[in-house]
């Protein structure tokens, strides 16, 4: 199983970015997928999560309004928009997939994750 997370950069606060990850060695519409984050320092924290056919989402409070998760089933990959950045967004982020079809905000829950994708918000 490969997911591969892509998209990040530096980019201005107020700004957006769309993340995307790509999956291969599973069946991508058997797995619900989320998007977590670690900034430096810290411990890596949820971000949203989205069911397997897309109809059910969960967010952070901190990025409810800010950001929106996405799949495209046919395309084995999941989006993450995120609008209106602010620095505290600054952080390395991770795609993870679980297969139980309920969403989680619990990373041990998620089997499978990316590599990561730093995003860099900047004043």
């Amino acid at each position: 199983v490969q997911l591969q997370a892509s998209g990040g950069g530096l980019v201005q606060a107020g700004g957006s970015l769309r993340l995307s990850c790509a999956a291969s060695g599973l069946t991508f519409s058997n797995y619900v997928m989320g998007w977590f984050r670690q900034a430096p320092g810290k411990e890596r924290e949820f971000v949203t999560a989205i069911s397997r056919g897309g109809s059910n989402t969960d967010y952070a409070a901190s990025v409810k309004g800010r950001f929106t998760i996405s799949r495209d089933n046919a395309k084995n990959t999941v989006y993450l928009q995120m609008n209106n950045l602010k620095l505290e967004d600054t952080a390395v982020y991770y795609c993870a997939a679980k297969s139980i079809n309920l969403i989680s905000r619990r990373a041990p829950e998620y089997a499978y994750w990316g590599q990561g994708t730093q995003v860099t918000v900047s004043s």
